[in-house]
């Protein structure tokens, strides 16, 4: 397995799989609703295979979540205040970025993520993925190109985004450097 934490990995599918329990869906009725196929689902569920970015948000959006929403429940953090040492990391097997949950809860409109996209590396999200939020991303360090739909935006470090209408979305790291960017993001 290929993600930072391994226990974080078995909260996730552990996760997913009550998600889909309390549902009362099977694995055909969750591939079917995420577009996934359930040969797949199964291998997350049982620790077989860590999922990519791409496939947790069809994951989560087919349970009417966010990303962000999926790992805090599979996290189950609590408390107003998270301590670095605290924050869960994840890292996509596909592209080897991390994803740093800074803040999130239930009971608050706004989370704060941080990533770090490796030089040369890309994530592809759907459109589905913004649905019901609202996103800025704000570089920190290094520089990244989002691809909303067909508008392409070069960002610097400091340079921030707030993402228009729902549509899929490219970021991608175009340099031989890390790109270390802040995405804050509110529920609608």
């Amino acid at each position: 397995m290929t993600t930072i934490v391994d226990e974080a990995a078995a909260q996730l599918a552990q996760r997913l799989r009550l998600e889909r329990d309390v549902r009362g869906w099977s694995l055909a009725d969750l591939a079917e609703r995420s577009g996934v196929a359930r040969a797949t689902i199964s291998k997350i569920e049982r620790g077989e295979m860590s999922p990519t970015a791409a496939l947790l948000v069809r994951l989560a959006g087919a349970f009417d979540l966010t990303l962000a929403g999926l790992l805090l429940r599979a996290e189950a953090g609590e408390g107003r205040l998270t301590r670095a040492a605290d924050q869960p990391v994840w890292r996509d097997p596909a592209t080897g970025y991390t994803r740093t949950q800074v803040f999130m809860r239930p009971d608050h409109p706004v989370e704060v993520v941080q990533v770090v996209m490796p030089p040369g590396q890309r994530a592809d999200l759907p459109a589905s993925s913004y649905a019901r939020i609202r996103q800025v991303v704000w570089i920190l360090t290094g520089s990244l190109v989002i691809t909303e739909g067909s508008e392409r935006h070069e960002l610097g470090a400091g340079d921030s985004l707030g993402f228009g209408p729902p549509a899929d979305v490219t970021f991608a790291n175009e340099t031989d450097s890390p790109c270390t960017y802040a995405v804050v993001l509110a529920r609608s």
